[in-house]
């Protein structure tokens, strides 16, 4: 098991030591495996990151779980130990208490900025900058949590057993699109257990941004740290 948070720069222990081998075994270029997280290592985790299909800002040679998770299934070398949450986040899940029932919520951008407004309540975050960001993450990723769009079975996460829902476990589910590992990680105390719930994903996309992309408490921040969060750029996924 290795967990993403033993695995930043500047760190020295035997999880940067399994990420090393790891990455050289992907045939990326480490001279030595130190066990210690130096620029080499985060060039070679950068190219690792480019060959899975992440770009811009997402490719920063720092560990997430999404590619540390694709990282150790691809070498068979660890399994990602997903206990990562902030300490004051006592809401976590193990996956296997992620549930897969669509409550079937509202769609639409005026819907999304009344259950966006609820999860800045719950997580602590300024309505001002959340409720947009958010709304923002939840049209591009969902169309505004339309049916159609609530779960992706075509990209890289897409894979793994057959869960309640009839897809993939790893499959990104829900307004703002939460792979199960990454909301059962991130889930806010009180909310649903199903990322199909909107302010429940809300939540966990927001205590996932604070910590991947480290975006601040009142997340004056979030639309210039994620991009796909910003409407004044492109979409990119997060």
């Amino acid at each position: 098991m290795v967990s993403v948070s033993n695995v930043q720069f500047g760190k020295r222990n035997e999880d940067v030591r399994l990420v090393q081998k790891a990455l050289i075994k992907r045939g990326r270029k480490i001279d030595e495996v130190t066990g210690r997280f130096g620029p080499q290592t985060k060039a070679a985790y950068r190219a690792e990151q480019l060959a899975q299909g992440f770009r811009g800002s997402a490719a920063d040679g720092i560990p997430g779980p999404t590619s540390l998770a694709n990282l150790g299934r691809l070498t068979g070398l660890f399994r990602l130990d997903d206990g990562l949450v902030p300490a004051r986040n006592q809401g976590r899940l193990t996956l296997a208490q992620v549930t897969f029932r669509d409550p079937d919520d509202d769609s639409g951008e005026a819907a999304m900025r009344g259950y966006a407004r609820k999860a800045c309540e719950l997580t602590g975050m300024d309505t001002k900058f959340g409720v947009p960001a958010l709304t923002t993450i939840a049209k591009r990723e969902s169309a505004s949590n339309h049916p159609r769009f609530r779960i992706n079975t075509s990209d890289m996460n897409a894979h793994g057993r057959k869960a309640a829902d009839g897809h993939p476990l790893n499959c990104s589910r829900g307004a703002t699109q939460c792979i199960p590992a990454t909301f059962a990680t991130y889930h806010q105390t009180g909310t649903a257990t199903t990322p199909y719930d909107v302010i429940a994903c809300m939540c966990a996309t927001v205590n996932y941004v604070r910590h991947r992309y480290r975006v601040n408490q009142s997340g004056s921040d979030f639309a210039a740290r994620v991009q796909q969060a910003d409407p004044r750029r492109a979409p990119h996924w997060y």
